[in-house]
């Protein structure tokens, strides 16, 4: 291993668009019509990190970078609301822009030719795709690489004691300076008081150790040190509970085993199975629940759907920005339902903002373009526009005019067939299709399109659901308005109708299966605690929407636990938020390949059925399970406070479980002080659960503190049928539910029948 770390590693030193990078241009920063700076931009010889100059006075070298890890996208042409609203006069093939994961704002950059800017747009991606390529040991090593240059303040790629020191701050460890000094000592085989070369990597061989690894190793290989497939095997079906044969094994090896020798004679090292724990096969998540592996061709009101809150909302509810932005950002989070807030805007054309406040407003047909093109990227199962409408007939009429001509065939018009049926049409059979929700003519209910539906045009007026006019902010609201319905947009909508909800027993004797409710949170949660049988049985037949109160203008969200308990199916979150909701959303809809639609348990598809998630009894939802989990170790946890160096985590490990009520528990570890690189808890924890088909498993880790309440650190969500039993690792998340590379925890998982 050496200090340094450059594009020859990466095996692209030939690359042309890559060189380009590496020599770097200039290019204008635009932020405004009148802001565009001109800035020098370079990909560094680590090929992880973009430096570009700045003119800002005392601004620290961490505001001249940003990690090619935290692009989500880079976009060419001026696909940003910035570029489309300040570069006009620039030729379109000369922008582009870089998107960032979480909530940092996106950079947009004009070249000087169109050349240049497709040279940036190529390498970078390459350079994105050579990252996410990289294996679990790579990243490993790259992390670290990246923290002994820091450490190496004249870059003279030796490391002293002292930058030995701030390296082990850089990595999150604090150890007692006598045994940083012997480690250092015993690596120093040229007594040149400073490590080079292989005394280097000597330490990091040293540093990188696991001897939980090592241990469990040793139990399973064979008499000649390394693992054989028939000992593979045994590891595989007594520790992993996996039901394989040898080939399973022979493959594993194949796939992970490093040394080329050993895989020759069919054996698997110690760096080959640590590689194996690391990968997707050894994750906790079973990786065959990150494809679509439900039957998709139930009716849709049988799945819960991915859903957004005031989707348009970068950030809070009153006054902050709207953006087509957090479209993109909702669709690619596997959102499948979002929600456009319409009202008449200039020049005839409909805008979306939050109403009766200061948010900022932006287009209806640039949503409607955004959708267009983000909706079936990660998912090709259909997208509901949720629409909340207080445009006048005319805008109406516009609105209607956009979704058709700009969404063509992917808009769903008419029922399948032509015909409508008696239930909901699958996902399956939706796929690809963008379903309109709002109100409809009376008159259209049955006939759909019929001639004699126009004759309500004039006759029908609407009550408009309006959560913004519950703001108990916002003064002189005007009194709920009856709009009327424009036929044009009546006829969009097919399975999605929305209605006033009455009761259970009306609203099943009364309503049709495509008649569905909003409900705002304080009523959805009164139901789901009061009437949870009524709530799950009337979910069996409609859909039924829930979002947030009118009070949480700070973008707050509620649990969505207990409503997908009562079987809801479009649980609205706001999407802007990174929170416990948040995760707990992103963790049930990480399996089922990230489609956006999770298949219920089949005891909440039965009209019939008995279940009441706050009372259980007796049924087949009843699978009690014991969860035994143990708290093995923690792989290079980030640190809370990054700027500062002799910030070290005290990190402890928390489980929660999420289900039904009678499942809800949670426990934690002990903290480890000073020791966010590799700590150790070995710590065993019980849980049962009654319910499993609907319960969450969460692992938060978290910085303690006495003297105020832990630090937020990192976690990971999924659901507890999704668990794989055995020695597995933990990735861990970022608030913004982002990958943190090479960072997890080591645990045994042993789920067992009561």
């Amino acid at each position: 291993m050496e200090l340094n770390s450059n594009a020859n590693g990466h095996r692209l030193q030939d690359d042309e668009d890559l060189q380009f990078l590496l020599k770097g241009s200039k290019l204008h920063k635009v932020k405004s019509k009148s802001w565009k700076k001109l800035r020098f931009y370079k990909l560094q010889d680590d090929c992880k990190t973009i430096w570009h100059d700045s003119k800002k006075l005392l601004s620290s070298p961490d505001k001249h970078t940003f990690s090619i890890q935290d692009i989500e996208e880079v976009r060419p042409g001026r696909q940003s609301e910035g570029l489309q609203k300040n570069a006009g006069d620039v030729p379109d093939s000369c922008c582009f822009s870089i998107f960032f994961k979480g909530q940092r704002k996106n950079l947009d950059l004009v070249a000087s030719t169109e050349k240049e800017a497709m040279q940036w747009v190529t390498g970078l991606k390459k350079v994105i795709r050579l990252s996410d390529n990289l294996n679990s040991k790579q990243k490993q090593e790259h992390w670290i690489y990246s923290c002994l240059r820091k450490a190496d303040t004249n870059s003279d790629n030796k490391m002293t004691f002292k930058e030995l020191k701030q390296f082990l701050g850089e990595i999150n460890i604090k150890i007692d300076d006598l045994y940083a000094e012997k480690l250092f000592n015993e690596c120093d085989r040229s007594h040149s008081k400073m490590l080079e070369g292989p005394e280097i990597e000597e330490f990091y061989k040293r540093l990188t150790h696991r001897n939980e690894i090592e241990v469990i190793y040793s139990k399973y290989a064979g008499s000649k040190g390394k693992m054989s497939v028939e000992d593979l095997e045994n590891f595989l079906r007594m520790e992993q509970r996996e039901d394989v044969g040898l080939n399973e094994a022979v493959a594993l090896i194949q796939k992970y085993e490093l040394d080329e020798a050993a895989k020759e004679k069919k054996l698997m090292s110690r760096d080959g199975f640590l590689m194996y724990l690391q990968s997707s096969d050894g994750l906790v998540l079973n990786p065959r629940h990150t494809l679509v592996y439900q039957d998709m061709s139930q009716p849709l009101n049988h799945y819960f759907i991915s859903s957004s809150h005031n989707t348009y909302l970068m950030e809070d509810q009153l006054k902050g920005p709207s953006s087509t932005e957090a479209y993109v950002r909702a669709l690619t989070k596997g959102c499948r339902c979002v929600e456009l807030d319409c009202w008449d805007g200039p020049n005839g054309d409909p805008v979306i903002y939050h109403g009766y406040t200061l948010t900022s407003k932006i287009l209806f047909k640039d949503v409607i373009r955004t959708v267009k093109e983000y909706a079936f990227k990660n998912s090709e199962y259909p997208v509901v526009l949720s629409l909340e409408t207080h445009c006048s007939m005319d805008q109406q009429k516009v609105m209607a005019h956009h979704m058709k001509t700009i969404l063509g065939s992917m808009l769903l018009t008419a029922p399948l067939g032509g015909k409508m049926p008696t239930h909901f049409p699958s996902p399956e059979q939706l796929k690809g299709k963008i379903l309109v929700k709002g109100k409809k003519l009376q008159l259209q209910d049955h006939s759909m399109t019929s001639p004699e539906s126009l004759q309500g045009e004039e006759k029908e007026s609407v009550s408009e659901e309006d959560e913004a006019a519950d703001l108990p902010e916002v003064k002189d609201k005007p009194k709920k308005s009856k709009l009327k319905l424009a036929r044009e947009l009546s006829d969009l909508v097919v399975f999605c109708k929305s209605v006033h909800f009455p009761d259970f027993e009306t609203a099943r004797e009364t309503q049709a299966f495509y008649e569905m409710s909003s409900f705002g949170e304080s009523k959805a949660f009164k139901l789901a605690e009061e009437s949870a049988n009524s709530f799950v049985i009337h979910n069996t037949r409609q859909l039924s929407r829930t979002y947030p109160r009118g009070t949480r203008t700070d973008s707050s969200n509620y649990n969505p636990v207990d409503l997908w308990n009562a079987g809801c199916q479009i649980v609205a979150l706001n999407f802007q938020t990174s929170d416990n909701s948040m995760d707990l959303n992103q963790g049930k809809f990480q399996q089922n390949g990230f489609s956006g639609y999770i298949l219920k348990p089949r005891f909440m598809r039965d009209g019939q059925t008995r279940f009441n998630p706050t009372s259980i009894t007796q049924g087949e939802w009843l699978t009690p399970k014991k969860l035994h989990v143990m708290i093995i170790s923690g792989q290079q946890l980030p640190k809370e406070n990054k700027n500062k160096n002799n910030s070290v985590v005290d990190p402890l490990v928390r489980i929660e479980i999420s289900g039904v009520p009678r499942d809800v528990c949670s426990a934690e570890t002990e903290h480890i002080e000073d020791n966010g690189f590799n700590p150790s808890w070995n710590k065993n924890f019980q849980f049962d659960i009654c319910v499993p088909e609907l319960a969450l498993v969460r692992f938060v880790v978290e910085d303690h503190d006495t003297a105020s309440r832990n630090d937020f650190v990192a976690q990971y969500t999924l659901p507890f049928m999704s668990l794989q039993n055995g020695y597995r690792h933990v990735p861990l998340l970022t608030k913004e539910g982002n990958p943190i590379a090479s960072s997890s925890i080591f645990v045994h998982i042993m789920v067992v029948d009561q």
